[in-house]
């Protein structure tokens, strides 16, 4: 039997980057049926507003223009995510902070040893000039520059909300989605294990071929309907409860181009600017913080009275289903799995995973065996070294105000890949081939910067005379490159301001 009527269950971020993978593989194909089933009564969460560069690749894919999105989701850049107070604030200050940022290969070149023989004497955001740039507000690119082309690697922040109808929009015009409104509340599944058909509130029913599941954590189709078990992963991860509240900008207040990721004594707040608000939530474990607590800190936090304070709560359920693609439906986004939003790991995997989905996607049902199996291996590989990535912020700290920290740094809540991976690290830095994957969505790079930024310890190695020439001319080179920034980049505000002052009279409107 021919795949070509393919229903996605569930609009929000999720669903629309599913139907948009979908629509521009099987756009050529006049007989293939998209159809994404929306619920008015269902909300979405609609707090994933942060991403990794990664995004723009799907972007171009979609036709979508980098200008339309930066205007119509309110978006600002992303350089990377500024930590502060990841580390003890009575060891290294409360104003202690790092950059994950750019490719720690200035000209090519891993300068990291180096670096390690000036461990104490240099942060590891020297190593590259991304961190710097964007401490002093720049944008990322020129305003002449290309769209999805800058002198940065950068991604974007923006309303969720926003960002979905745009999504929306553009599946619909240009590959043809059509879009229903019900409440999907069970289906039928036949003897084979496939989905049959799909049943609304009302007992109306809906056919389809194939299923695509982006139902939220309600997960109805694979977890309701199939029964695929969730694998908990609270023992590695332990926060599990989220504040959200929206915040105005202030007058005049700079618009950072980077998420802000602050820790607290069981958790975190993020800090997302937008160019007509603030996005912010305040992460913590419940089994290390009262809700009241955690409503007084990030009240504090936010420089506002904690009477009446009453931010929107999200309890979060950190793990991912024991399958992914079960007979004939696959689960995206939060209806697959979800670890806590820091480092933007939602989007990430729910494109990956859609993008994976729709360049394998088979042209029957009987086809589907080895493409199955193929993404239940990819997909648990990414979501456990995604885990592995979050786990290594919390693993490393050295705060010692609560529980929360000491459990963390406890080996035995450690997966046994990130266990060898830090053992190895404490005798020579990470290398490109340590992460033979291209399933490690967080590779070398990505490590290099958490590590060191977090004051890992590894072995000094030693080094010949002109890879220490070579090392030290990179670096002069690099502080060259910040001080003549001011010369090509403008700021990150006024960059947004110009491009919607065209933009308003290219189109008449903003």
């Amino acid at each position: 039997m021919e795949i070509k009527k393919i229903a996605i269950l569930g609009g929000g971020t999720a669903g629309w980057i599913a139907a948009n993978h979908l629509g521009a593989q099987l756009s050529a194909d006049p007989d293939c049926e998209i159809t994404v089933i929306e619920s008015e009564n269902i909300p979405t969460i609609g707090v994933g507003e942060g991403t990794v560069p990664y995004i723009t690749k799907g972007l171009q894919r979609f036709g979508i223009s980098e200008a339309e999105l930066l205007i119509s989701c309110d978006a600002t850049f992303k350089q990377g995510i500024k930590f502060a107070q990841w580390l003890c604030p009575e060891t290294h200050g409360d104003n202690f902070y790092y950059h994950p940022f750019d490719s720690p290969y200035p000209g090519g070149f891993d300068i990291t040893p180096f670096w390690l023989t000036k461990a104490g004497e240099r942060d590891f955001g020297d190593v590259g000039i991304q961190a710097r740039i964007a401490e002093a507000g720049f944008a990322p690119k020129r305003i002449s520059q290309p769209e999805y082309q800058g002198d940065l690697a950068y991604a974007y922040h923006f309303d969720a909300k926003k960002f979905a109808d745009l999504l929306s929009r553009n599946a619909i015009k240009r590959f043809a989605v059509r879009q229903v409104n019900a409440t999907i509340v069970d289906g039928r599944v036949d003897d084979d294990g496939n989905i049959q058909c799909l049943f609304d509130e009302q007992g109306n029913e809906h056919k389809f071929d194939f299923y695509v599941d982006c139902s939220g954590f309600h997960s109805v189709l694979l977890s309701k309907v199939l029964g695929v078990p969730f694998l908990d992963k609270s023992s590695q991860l332990f926060t599990d409860k989220a504040l959200v509240q929206q915040v105005p900008l202030r007058s005049g207040q700079q618009l950072n181009p980077y998420t802000t990721a602050t820790a607290h004594k069981a958790g975190w707040i993020w800090d997302i600017p937008l160019t007509t608000r603030r996005g912010t939530g305040f992460v913590y474990s419940s089994q290390d913080m009262s809700e009241q607590e955690a409503l007084s800190l990030y009240a504090d936090y936010l420089g506002i009275s904690p009477d009446g304070f009453n931010p929107r709560r999200i309890d979060m359920a950190i793990g991912y289903r024991e399958k992914f693609w079960q007979g004939n439906c696959v689960a995206l986004g939060l209806a697959q799995g979800f670890v806590e939003p820091l480092e933007a790991t939602s989007i990430l995997v729910t494109d990956f995973c859609a993008e994976l989905l729709a360049r394998t996607i088979p042209a029957s049902k009987q086809e589907v065996p080895p493409h199955r199996d193929y993404f239940n291996q990819v997909g648990s590989y990414v979501w456990e070294r995604v885990i592995d990535f979050i786990k290594l912020h919390y693993c490393l700290s050295d705060r010692t105000d609560s529980d929360f920290w000491e459990r963390n740094r406890d080996p035995k809540t450690w997966s046994s890949e990130l266990t060898s991976r830090l053992a190895k690290f404490k005798s020579i830095h990470p290398q490109r081939t340590d992460f033979f994957s291209q399933f490690d969505l967080f590779n070398e790079k990505n490590f290099l910067y958490v590590l060191y930024g977090m004051k890992y310890v590894t072995k000094v190695p030693p080094l010949l005379p002109q890879q220490v020439e070579q090392s030290e001319s990179l670096m002069r080179n690099n502080t060259e490159l910040v001080k003549k920034a001011p010369q090509f980049l403008l700021g990150h505000k006024e960059w947004l301001e110009k491009l919607k002052l065209h933009y308003e009279k290219e189109f008449g409107h903003g």
